[in-house]
């Protein structure tokens, strides 16, 4: 049972068809007739924003959440000054345990293959810097049953208004899925219909297999323009995006910018994913929500929100299945749970990424509930959460490797970590200078069970006026230490090594609990062994 009071899943779409050219309609007339569609416009040389670069970190002007949806500082990109991408070639020394190389890692980061698996007559079409003209390419790919299309380089293609299509997709397998969703949680069967002229998008939905390059093309979504993602890819449409910066996405339901459905497959590469919102009550996403298969790489989420009561997810929301390679989260924030990412009923794994400043009501920088998620060779700094100031786990298995998580707050409890009835080994990490105003400032473990293994626990705080176990606070469950170190933590009560109440604790021979206060292990209701006072 879930530990989490909210919804257990994001809403779906009801049943649908597939869009189709009928009635005798030529695929040429109707770009014709995009093309002539008003209210929408571009420039490559009189443009309303500047473009951030996907190679280097871009932040809003304020760390403060936006609450009108607007992008903030009046659409103005502005990089902190000083600050730079932080990669782990770029960590504190002795902070990065183990050997970082090979493994799925090191997956190469170069330009792949512009397929999809796509026939070799698709050539690439060049799109002008109009975004009727982009429109209308979508619509003749769709139409041709795929394409390749080359954005201008470094426009920005502004959409004033969602593109009407009549979106009848007969659903196939996420109706199949719907169907085993409400007989394993009737209580949802019984959840009103969503409103479908709500699933909006600015472009024509992706019905097969389409490639975008972008050249450092920018798609925004106009000002006082009404609310609308960019792509929705549909139940057997696969997504290729490449160099472009998604911009101001606004949705009332999942996936601020894009939508990944159950059935379909996107792959995003050197994408920026900024200013996006996501207002779905039960759902979230606020940069992307995936429900299907989803591969993203060295790419950046930042200012994203889940804005919804329960929003999940405000950089993304993985409700499928994931794989990520070297992706920031910057300053994305979520009401519910994952301020970064969210992982919800899903599979993913996160390789050498970042999440700083994010922030939520449980996992500042990422979340995993009722899922299985692994995330290495990355770093979690910065966030800040009611629990799990950087990272939370609940009813779900997550797996860290060589991480460091270093400077999250959280204002409940869980500084650095929080896990609740789920399984979490830790590795080769370093967990350092966290903050709770409750207890565990390093991690907070309640009904779990965890592993710590080859890692260091050191500097956290649990600062409340009750507030025990700065290193480790953990209640029923296990917990077991293997070769690692948990040193010059402090907390207002004892103990402020590890404090331990009806849990099971192992302490090996070869770890190290010292120079922690007001005492190391004194006052823990549980005894923990090799641990001195």
């Amino acid at each position: 049972m879930s530990t989490y009071q909210g919804s257990r899943k994001p809403t779906r779409s009801g049943r649908r068809s597939r869009w189709c050219l009928a009635g005798g309609l030529a695929a040429g007339s109707l770009v014709a007739a995009v093309a002539g569609l008003s209210g929408v416009a571009a420039s490559a040389t009189a443009r309303d924003l500047p473009t951030p670069s996907p190679a280097q970190p871009a932040v809003l002007s304020s760390d403060a959440p936006r609450t009108d949806g607007e992008p903030a500082g009046g659409n103005g990109w502005q990089r902190p000054e000083g600050e730079q991408r932080l990669d782990r070639e770029q960590r504190p020394e002795g902070e990065q345990r183990g050997d970082t190389a090979g493994g799925p890692r090191d997956e190469p980061s170069g330009r792949t293959s512009s397929g999809n698996g796509l026939p070799s007559q698709h050539k690439a079409v060049s799109v002008p810097c109009d975004s009727a003209q982009l429109v209308a390419a979508l619509v003749r790919a769709n139409a041709q049953g795929g394409g390749i299309l080359r954005l201008a380089e470094e426009c920005t293609y502004t959409l004033t208004h969602a593109f009407q299509q009549v979106d009848e997709y007969d659903g196939g397998i996420r109706d199949a899925r719907e169907a085993a969703d409400a007989a394993e949680t009737p209580g949802d069967a019984e959840a009103p219909a969503r409103n479908a002229a709500d699933d909006t998008a600015g472009l024509p939905v992706i019905y097969h297999a389409i490639t975008i390059e972008g050249s450092g093309a920018t798609i925004a979504r106009g000002a006082q323009a009404e609310d609308f993602r960019f792509f929705t890819v549909r139940d057997g449409g696969e997504l290729t995006l490449r160099d472009v910066t998604l911009l101001n996405g606004r949705s009332k339901v999942e996936g601020g910018s894009i939508h990944i459905v159950h059935g379909a497959t996107a792959v995003v590469e050197r994408v920026t994913v900024a200013n996006s919102t996501s207002v779905s009550a039960e759902g979230g996403g606020g940069g992307i929500f995936n429900d299907g298969n989803l591969r993203i790489s060295d790419s950046i989420l930042v200012g994203n929100r889940a804005a919804g009561t329960q929003g999940k997810g405000g950089g993304l929301l993985n409700g499928g299945v994931m794989v990520m390679y070297r992706t920031e989260f910057r300053h994305n924030s979520a009401v519910s749970y994952g301020g970064g990412l969210a992982n919800f009923r899903a599979a993913g794994d996160v390789y050498s990424s970042t999440f700083v400043r994010n922030n939520a009501g449980q996992g500042g920088g990422l979340a995993s509930f009722s899922a299985r998620t692994k995330v290495s060779d990355s770093l979690v700094a910065g966030n800040s959460a009611e629990t799990g100031g950087g990272l939370a786990n609940s009813d779900a298995v997550l797996v860290l490797q060589q991480l460091t998580i270093r400077d999250n707050v959280a204002t409940v409890a869980g500084g650095g970590i929080s896990t609740v009835q789920g399984l979490l080994p830790i590795d080769d990490s370093v967990i350092r200078d966290n903050t709770s105003r409750g207890h565990g400032g390093g991690v907070y473990a309640d009904k779990s069970n965890l592993l710590v293994r080859g890692s260091d626990v050191k500097g956290n705080e649990a600062v409340g006026k009750t507030s025990q176990g700065a290193g480790l606070y953990v209640t029923a469950g296990s917990t077991s230490l293997y070769r690692s170190e948990v040193t010059g933590n402090r907390s207002t009560v004892l103990a402020g090594g590890v404090h331990a109440e009806r849990a099971r604790v192992k302490v090996d021979e070869g770890s190290v609990l010292i120079e922690n206060s007001p005492a190391n292990c004194l006052g823990s209701k549980v005894t923990v062994a090799h641990c001195f006072r």
